[in-house]
């Protein structure tokens, strides 16, 4: 009976507050580690800032692909019942590669927006205004770099990830039937926290990329900084996952 509680709670918590997430890949270094040979992090990913409203240039977020997206990983399924649960559990708590359509990305226009690359600086641009990206991790030849422009469909977003020369983005899917962008409600969630290794415990930032002069604006939205309505979402998110280890406590204690 404990054990059917603690799965519905965990269940409860994995469904609309937080989930975590191991991150396999490199296509966001180094804001998040996927590297090979180095150790994966492992993120919370805060479900609640996405209640009541929609993803935001400059949030890094989970989605699951669309159809004509490749995986960037593999990752062989459960052959039984047995080991399908004990991968869900992996994935619950972020032990196990996320499944082959899960990606994570940057947002870096949103439904309206018209995106492409490239200013005489080599730039992405939105709207006709340059972006400011301080986290970019070697980026694509410049001479390679030039697409749009593309107007991002209501209800969609054009992510890229921060190591730009190793991620399969929007940018490489173009020429699919949605142009390379992805439904906002596909997202699962906002990318909070790293939580391991514990060398690089601390939040993810969400800069305000299309506001150039806020750059450098520290915590209050630049380009290192988190802005502070997620950082009261993401405190909602993770007190979502308190009740769980509250109860589990509690029950040990009797």
């Amino acid at each position: 009976m404990l054990l059917v509680v603690a799965f519905v709670l965990a269940l409860v918590v994995k469904t609309f507050f937080v989930q975590a997430f191991f991150i396999p890949s490199g296509s966001m270094e180094q804001t998040l580690h996927g590297c090979p040979g180095c150790t994966g992090d492992r993120v919370l990913v805060n479900k609640v800032p996405y209640w009541f409203g929609e993803p935001e240039p400059g949030d890094v977020v989970v989605f699951k692909g669309p159809d004509t997206w490749s995986p960037e990983v593999t990752v062989a399924e459960p052959g039984n019942a047995v080991t399908g649960a004990l991968l869900w559990l992996g994935r619950t708590v972020g032990v196990a590669p996320p499944s082959e359509d899960d990606f994570v990305k940057r947002v870096i226009a949103v439904g309206g927006q018209t995106v492409q690359c490239c200013d005489a600086e080599g730039r992405v641009t939105v709207d006709g205004e340059p972006l400011d990206e301080p986290y970019i991790f070697e980026n694509t030849p410049i001479d390679q770099r030039a697409f749009g422009p593309v107007t991002v469909p209501d209800g969609r977003l054009w992510v890229m990830g921060d190591h730009r020369s190793a991620s399969a983005d929007s940018k490489a899917h173009l020429g699919d039937r949605y142009s390379g962008t992805v439904g906002v409600d596909d997202v699962i969630g906002k990318a909070a926290v790293i939580v391991w290794p514990l060398s690089r415990f601390g939040f993810v930032g969400s800069p305000d990329i299309q506001d150039v002069d806020a750059a450098g604006a520290g915590v209050d939205g630049g380009a290192t900084g988190v802005r502070p309505d997620l950082l009261a979402s993401s405190a909602v998110g993770l007190v979502g996952a308190v009740p769980v280890v509250a109860w589990r406590r509690r029950r040990r204690d009797r």
